[in-house]
């Protein structure tokens, strides 16, 4: 069983660079691949990036390539994402999320533990 804690989110100026965290709990951490997903209000959640177990292999998506970096500290038991040059359409609540095959996947269905969430706006 793994259980997953974002934390990190908040308020900042659209330009704006902002770190969620995503802490889990267990000993299996390393060998989880993660996941970053968002849901804006009104809409489904999205798949933002992914890395592998290692950390040797990461993917984002279009909408935030360039702008996004997720790494992952295996000692800490964390991951994190990290935005810059943020946008008011980049406002959601995040979801951290672990593929206990390690993958890297974008399928939702794939994650077998999400976080609660942390909430993230960009104001204009």
């Amino acid at each position: 069983q793994v259980q997953l804690v974002e934390s990190g989110g908040g308020l900042v100026q659209a330009g704006g660079s902002l770190r969620v965290s995503c802490a889990a709990s267990g000993r299996t951490f390393s060998t989880y691949g993660m996941g970053w997903f968002r849901q804006a209000p009104g809409k489904d959640r999205e798949f933002v990036g992914a890395i592998n177990w290692s950390g040797s292999r990461i993917y984002y998506a279009d909408s935030v390539k360039g702008r996004a970096t997720i790494s992952r500290d295996n000692a800490k038991n964390t991951v994190y994402l990290e935005m810059n040059s943020l946008k008011p359409e980049d406002t959601a609540v995040y979801y951290c999320a672990a593929d206990s095959l390690g993958r890297i996947t974008t399928a939702q269905i794939n994650y077998n533990y999400w976080g609660q969430g942390t909430q993230v706006t960009v104001s204009s």
